[in-house]
C-alpha cells in the first residue's frame, strides 16, 4: 500500500500501484468545469422537448413527429457516438482537445438560428452539434474520472448535475424567448449559444489531465473482449432505447391531455431539475451501496415509470410523473459513466473505454425517439409507444444483473 495525495491505495495483485487525489481544490475544480461542458452539451439536448413542440407548429409544420424527432435523436446520437473519438483524443492529447470542438459546437448553434428547411435543422441541430458536442463532453468527464475513485460516484454525479441545470434552464429560457416576438427563433437560439461559449471557455480554463498522454493505439478493441465492459454496454444500449421518450414527447403528451402549452414547456424544466437531484444522490449513494446495484435499481424504476404514464392524464399527475421521471432517469445518466469508468484497470484508459462504450449506447438513443414517433402518427396514441419503451428500459435495468455476473460479483453483492 502507497500513500499518495493524502489516500491510501491499495495495491491489486499483479498490477501496477494506482493512486487518486480523491479531491482537493484541482480535482473538484476539474469536476466542476465538467458540470460546465455538460450544462452546455446535455443540458442543451434536454430542452429538445421544447424545440419538437415548437417546429410541429412553426417551421418544420409539413413534417410528422417521427421526423422532426430525428433532429434531435441524430443530435443525441451523434453526441454520444462524437465521445468515440473525443475519448481517446483526451487519452493522447489532454484537455487541449477540447476547446477546437466547442467552437465547432457554438457555430454549429449559431447555423441552427438560420436553418428554414428540414434538412438544414438536420446538418445544424443534428450532426454537427451532435458531433461536436460528443468531443467537447469526453476531456471533461474523462478528466474527472482520473481524479476519483473512491468518491467517483459522487464527482461524476456532481458533474453530470451540470446537464440538469442546463436542462431547466435551457427550457425556460427557450420557450419564453421564442413567445418573444421581439427576438424569434433566430435571436433566441444566438443568445444561447453566447451563454454556451461563455460556459465552455470557463471549463476550458480548468479541466486538465492528471495523467501523462498514453502513446500507441487509438482504440482498445480489447475492451470487447472483457464480458463485464461488453455486458454493461448491452444493458445502457436497452436503457437507452426507451430513457429519452419522455423528454422527446412528454410536452405533446401533455397538450394532447389538455395541458396549456406554455405550462407543457416546463414539464422539461421540471424533468431537468429533479433529474439534478437524481444525478448527485444516487451517485453518492453508489460509492457505498455499489454503483452496479444503483444502475439496477434505477433502470427498473424508470421502466415502471414509463409504464405508469399512460394513466397518468391529469396536470398534477403528468407533472408527478416528470418529477419522478427525472430523478430515476438522471442516475441511469450519471451511473452509466462511472460504471464506465470503473472497469478499465489503467485510468489513462477511462476516456478511450467510456468513448467506445458510448458509441454503441448512442445507437439506442438514435433509434428510440424516431421509433415511437412513428407509433405515434400510426395510432395516434401514446400507448403503445410508451408500452415499448417501458419494456426496453425495465429489460435494460434487468440486465445490468447480467453485467454483475460478468465481472465475477455476486447478484446480491455491493458492487
Amino acid at each position: 500500500m502507497r500513500l499518495e495525495s493524502g489516500v491510501d491505495v491499495p495495491e491489486k495483485e499483479g498490477q501496477p500501484e494506482i493512486a487518486f487525489p480523491e479531491g482537493g481544490l484541482k480535482a473538484w475544480s476539474v469536476a466542476i468545469g465538467c458540470a460546465l461542458v455538460l450544462f452546455s452539451t446535455f443540458g442543451y439536448v434536454n430542452a429538445f422537448g421544447v424545440f419538437q413542440e415548437y417546429y410541429q407548429v412553426h417551421q418544420l409544420r409539413d413534417q410528422s413527429p417521427s421526423a422532426i424527432s430525428w433532429i434531435g435523436s441524430l443530435q443525441t446520437f451523434f453526441m454520444f457516438s462524437g465521445v468515440l473519438f473525443g475519448g481517446p483524443l483526451f487519452d493522447q492529447y489532454g484537455a487541449k482537445c477540447m476547446l477546437p470542438a466547442g467552437v465547432v459546437y457554438v457555430f454549429g448553434v449559431m447555423m441552427t438560428s438560420i436553418c428554414k428547411t428540414y434538412y438544414q435543422f438536420i446538418l445544424a441541430q443534428g450532426v454537427l452539434s451532435g458531433i461536436a458536442m460528443g468531443l467537447t463532453m469526453a476531456p471533461g468527464m474523462a478528466a474527472t474520472g482520473q481524479y476519483f475513485n473512491k468518491n467517483r460516484g459522487a464527482a461524476m454525479g456532481l458533474a453530470v448535475a451540470g446537464s440538469s441545470i442546463g436542462g431547466v434552464i435551457f427550457p425556460i429560457a427557450i420557450s419564453r424567448m421564442l413567445a418573444n416576438p421581439q427576438l424569434g427563433f433566430g435571436w433566441s437560439i444566438r443568445i444561447c449559444g453566447f451563454i454556451i461559449l461563455g460556459a465552455l471557455l470557463a471549463a476550458s480554463s480548468v479541466i486538465r489531465a492528471r495523467l501523462p498522454p498514453r502513446k500507441g493505439r487509438f482504440f482498445i478493441p480489447t475492451a470487447f473482449k472483457e464480458p463485464a465492459y461488453v455486458a454493461l454496454v448491452a444493458a445502457v444500449f436497452l436503457i437507452m432505447l426507451g430513457l429519452f421518450t419522455p423528454f422527446f414527447y412528454l410536452p405533446t403528451y401533455a397538450v394532447e391531455h389538455g395541458m396549456s402549452t406554455q405550462l407543457a414547456s416546463y414539464l422539461v424544466s421540471i424533468l431537468n431539475g429533479a433529474s439534478f437531484f437524481g444525478r448527485v444522490i444516487p451517485g453518492i449513494l453508489a460509492d457505498k451501496l455499489g454503483r452496479l446495484n444503483m444502475l439496477l435499481v434505477a433502470g427498473l424504476a424508470s421502466g415502471v415509470l414509463i409504464f405508469c404514464l399512460q394513466k397518468m392524464d391529469t396536470n398534477a399527475t403528468t407533472i408527478l410523473f416528470a418529477a419522478l421521471y427525472g430523478f430515476t432517469s438522471g442516475a441511469i445518466v450519471s451511473l452509466t459513466s462511472v460504471n464506465l469508468a470503473q472497469i478499465p484497470k489503467n485510468p489513462g484508459d477511462i476516456g478511450t473505454y467510456m468513448g467506445q462504450g458510448m458509441a454503441i449506447v448512442a445507437i439506442g438513443a438514435l433509434i428510440g425517439p424516431p421509433s415511437n414517433g412513428a407509433l405515434v402518427s400510426r395510432y395516434h396514441s401514446f400507448d403503445r409507444p410508451l408500452n415499448m419503451s417501458g419494456v426496453f428500459v425495465t429489460a435494460g435495468g434487468l440486465f445490468v444483473v447480467v453485467a454483475k455476473l460478468a465481472a465475477k460479483k455476486g447478484v446480491f453483492t455491493k458492487s
